[in-house]
Parts: C-alpha cells; structure tokens; sequence
C-alpha cells in the first residue's frame, strides 16, 4: 500500500507547535490520523560502544582460581579524573590481584588512561606512578590539599592508598605520611566537607571481616562450594577521616559517632537530606539496615535511617544494597535517593517528603522492571538533556551457575537505563539507544563523564573479572545544554558539596557536586544541565559550602562556564 499517496489525497491542516514541529492532521469522514513530520515519537540519544577505537584494553582481575573466595565477587570500580587538568577527561580503571600463589597472567594493576582529545586513550599508569599492586575495589577523586590538582584515594580490601597528585602528571604514594589508616575491607569510599573548613574530608565504606584464613564453606547444591552471602562473616564499621588542612588526616569515626562494626556497606553517598546547609552521610549497606547519618554540626552524626523510613524495604526486611545515589529528580529542591539492591528485590526509588522517605519504585514504575536484576552501580544523570534526571544502573549477579538454581535470573545481565517522563514515572529505555549497551554483562562498578567535550554524558562500566567499556553518548546534546565547573575559595576547591541551581523556561533544576555515590566509582566533577530547547538561562545560582552565593545571569547555553567563588 503506498500511504504516502493515499494519505496525500486527503484534506489536510497544518499546525506548527511551540517547538517547531509540524503535525498535520488529515480528515476523512469524521476520522482523522495526526502525523508527525519526521516520526511519531522524537528518537533518543544512541550510546556507541568505543572501548577498543579508544584504545582501552583493560581486563579486571578478581583473582579467581575456583576457591570462590568472597571479594572475587565484588568486582571494582572506576572514576573519571582530569589528572592532567588540561580540561578533558581521563579514565581510572580499578582492578584487583592474584591470590598469593596463584598466578593468572592477568594485570595486577589499576589502570590510568590519559584523554588524547582525539577520541583515543593511551595507559601511562606507570609513568603517572600508579602501577602500584593493590586488591582494589573503590575510587574517589578530590583536590584533599586544595593545590589545583585532583588526588585520588583508592579503597582495597587490606590497606587502603591516598595518592597525592604532584602536578607534574605523576603522583606519590602518601597515605602512611597522611596518618590515613584503614585495613578494612574497603568499598565505596567519598570526599566531602563535613564541617565546612575549607578542607575534604573522607569518608570510606568497609564490608565484611574476610580474609583467605577465615574463608568459609557455603554450597548451593549442598555439594559444590560457592561464594558466601555477607551473612556468613561479622560487619565492620566505615571510617570517617578528617582533614587537617596540612596534609594529615585523623581518624574520627568514634568520635563522630559513624562507627558501627555491625554495618556491612558496599555504597555511599552524601547529600543535604534536611536541607539545613550540612552535609548527611546515606550508607547501602547488604543484608543490614540502611544507615542515615544526619550531620549534627558539631562534628558528630545521629543515625536517622529508621526514623527517615530507608532503614528497610516496606516489608520491614534489610535488603541487599549496594550502589547508591542522591538528586533532586523531580525538581522539589529536595534531592531523593535511588538504591541497587539484589536479584529478587526491586530497585528502591526514596522519595524525599522532607523529614521522611516513601519509597517511589513501584508507582514510578521501575519496582517490577528491576525484581530479577542484581543492580550493583546506580546513578541519576540526564542522558538526553531534556532537563530531566533519568536512572542508569549496572547489572550482573554473583554466582556464575545462578541460572541453573534460579532459571529467571543470569549472571550476566542488560543494564538498565530508565528515562524520566517528567510526571512521576520512568520508563526502560535501553533498547531505545542502540544495540551496544543493551548487550548483558557481569556489571560492577560504573560513571559519567564528557570524554568529548561535547556537552553530554558519556558512561563508563566496569565488570567482574571481564573487560571495561566506554559508550560515547551521541545524539545528546541536540537538547541545549549548560556544563559548569566550580573553583573554592574559602570552600574546598572542587566546590564538592556545592548546590548549583539553574533556572530556564523549564523551571528550575538543582544539582549538588558530589564525589561518591553509584558503586565503588566516581563520577566527572563538574555539572552538564539540560535545558531541552530553552534558548537562554535565566539564573545560575551557586551555594557554596561556606555560605557564600554566586550568581550569573542570561547565560548563553551549548557553552562550558567556569564560576570562582568570591569570599567577602
């Protein structure tokens, strides 16, 4: 049938809409058919595969040799970190080590990839100082010594590594000479500001008490061994260093009262929850509850997660969390959270009301979507640029034989990539944006950054004992678009902490710079706000941790700013 002709012969009004679109409506005896001029629904971004045109080649190592020790599962993270501060984006690629005894032949390394502005990538992890052996699980990234220069601190599962950059493209090992202590079981880890000095602080996430002596046995046939739950070992309690400001950091976890050895956490992330200008501190922890820390302001926490209604699920059970992250998704100006938990137990979307939380998931509709994945990394970030917060998650399960117990659940899985609708609801977009991320993988850790400068998001994921990979976002910056990065003064340099609000047609929309959140990996500092088609911006304003406020108005858009925060 050839609809072009028939539908030309119709009668026809054309209406042109506020965003340039031609609809045309044809009528035909009382019925009509509404057309669009170029396709019924405005097509989304595509995310492109291009870890090898990148020249990234990295393989994770979990060490595995068939003893199933428990951190093999984990997998590590990865960060995006202008090493070099030449205005791109590098690539940190966490990895673990063989055992002792067992080789693998795989890297035992973590993995720098220096942006070649070109699209490419080359490794110079050992020339920057870094090929350093470590059973690596998080990264955080943070100018700690407020020089100018992003340091970077590296959880593992026996002694953690603050690596100081020098300025020169190298870095030095100082976490002895920086009294950083912290022989844990390392994970998600965080720099923030709690007492707003000017100075980052830390806050590292550890897990369970496991090492290759206590190692124990669990089975799933009653036969063969497989990797234990968190349940089998004892938790241990996160850490919380503050900075000094010369270089050397206390530990003050008992006395800000964070310290709880009964915690198993695998996320953190740190946000304004009562909006009283204080950072708070989410911990995900596995099978255990959920802990809010609500900053005092006095150098101590109070732990709020029961009463904020994030301790449990709505059942009343301490779920499987892990990847975690905090945004104002829906423009309240409050920012809510979204946790990955494990295979069987949806994704948690917390509404923020103001002094509690309602878990969203299910009316948002992404409860039922999320039941059979195992969701290790999660994140807000607007992929398409409309303005809206849509939800990225990384996912794969533990077991490498879960299909033949469980016959719905694999152990490599599709992420999930939930576009926001605006009005409440998520809707899954992933086989909306091309075939190469939708592809299932063993997913870990996973960030956003601009690795183009193109004003979009591009994503990068890593996986248990198997490659990374790097999507180029294409297509995303058709929207307009806004990046913005922060210089302190008297606050901390990075303007971590700092609350960006941006106001257009669309209304407003406010960001926090944050280090931390999704899973054992870190996000580009700086902040890309959509505007969808909004042709200019009315206010950027900028609150930062030390009180002081930056504002910029009629700002062109499809442009990267720099603010400087002015003390008075």
């Amino acid at each position: 049938m050839d609809t072009k002709r028939i539908i030309g012969s119709f009668q026809h009004t054309s209406y042109q809409l506020k965003s340039g679109r031609i609809y045309q409506v044809f009528f035909l005896t009382g019925y009509w058919l509404l057309v669009t001029g170029y396709c019924l629904a405005q097509s989304l971004p595509q995310f492109t595969d291009i870890t090898a045109a990148a020249g990234i080649d990295f393989i994770h190592n979990s060490g595995a040799f068939g003893k199933k020790y428990l951190p093999e599962t984990m997998g590590s993270g990865c960060a995006f970190i202008d090493y070099d501060t030449d205005g791109w984006q590098d690539i940190l690629l966490v990895t673990g080590k063989d055992w002792e005894g067992n080789r693998t032949q795989k890297r035992q390394t973590m993995a720098l990839y220096r942006n070649n502005r070109d699209g490419s990538f080359t490794d110079v992890t050992e020339s920057a100082g870094l090929a350093v052996p470590l059973y690596g699980m998080g990264a955080a990234v943070g100018d700690y010594d407020n020089d100018g220069d992003p340091d970077l601190y590296i959880s593992c599962l026996e002694t953690d590594r603050l690596f100081q950059n020098r300025g020169d493209g190298t870095f030095i090992d100082t976490t002895e000479a920086s009294g950083i202590h912290n022989p844990g079981f390392g994970t998600s880890c965080a720099w923030f500001d709690y007492n707003n000095d000017g100075h980052l602080d830390l806050y590292v996430a550890n897990y369970v008490e496991w090492s290759r002596e206590n190692d124990l046995f669990c089975t799933l046939d009653g036969i063969n061994k497989s990797y234990c739950t968190p349940e089998s070992y004892t938790g241990q309690a996160s850490k919380l260093f503050r900075n000094r400001g010369d270089g050397t950091f206390a530990d003050v976890s008992r006395i800000a009262r964070i310290e709880d050895n009964t915690s198993k956490s695998l996320g953190v992330s740190i946000f304004d929850y009562n909006a009283d200008g204080l950072p708070d501190i989410f911990e995900a922890n596995d099978t255990q509850p959920n802990k809010l820390y609500q900053n005092n302001g006095d150098g101590t926490f109070i732990e709020t997660g029961m009463l904020a209604g994030i301790a449990y699920n709505e059942s009343g059970v301490a779920t499987g969390a892990m990847g975690i992250d905090a945004a104002d998704y829906d423009r309240t100006g409050r920012e809510s959270l979204v946790i990955g938990n494990f295979s069987n137990e949806m994704l948690n979307l917390y509404h923020n009301e103001g002094d509690f939380f309602i878990d969203d998931a299910p009316a948002a509709q992404i409860g039922n979507a999320t039941l059979l994945t195992l969701t290790f990394a999660c994140f807000f970030f607007d992929f398409d640029l409309d303005g809206n917060l849509d939800i990225f998650t990384a996912n794969g399960h533990v077991e490498t034989d879960i299909n033949t117990i469980q016959s719905q659940v694999t152990y490599a899985q599709p992420p999930h990539l939930f576009h926001n609708d605006s009005q409440g609801r998520f809707t899954e977009a992933l086989h909306k944006v091309g075939a190469d991320l939708a592809k299932p993988m063993v997913g870990r850790g996973a960030a956003y950054g601009d690795i183009d400068n193109d004003g979009d998001w591009d994503l990068l994921i890593t996986t248990s004992n198997g490659p990374a990979y790097l999507f180029r976002n294409d297509g995303g910056n058709r929207n307009a678009w806004i990046k913005i990065q922060l210089v302190g003064e008297k606050s901390n340099r990075d303007g971590i902490g700092a609350q960006i609000r941006v106001t257009s047609a669309l209304g407003t929309q406010t960001r926090t710079v944050k280090s931390g959140s999704s899973y054992c990996s870190q996000s580009e500092l700086t902040a890309i706000f959509g505007i969808d088609e909004d042709t200019t911006i009315e206010t950027i304003e900028v609150r930062w941790p030390s009180g002081t406020v930056s504002t910029r108005k009629d700002v062109e858009p499809n442009q990267q700013i720099r603010i400087e925060e002015v003390s008075r």
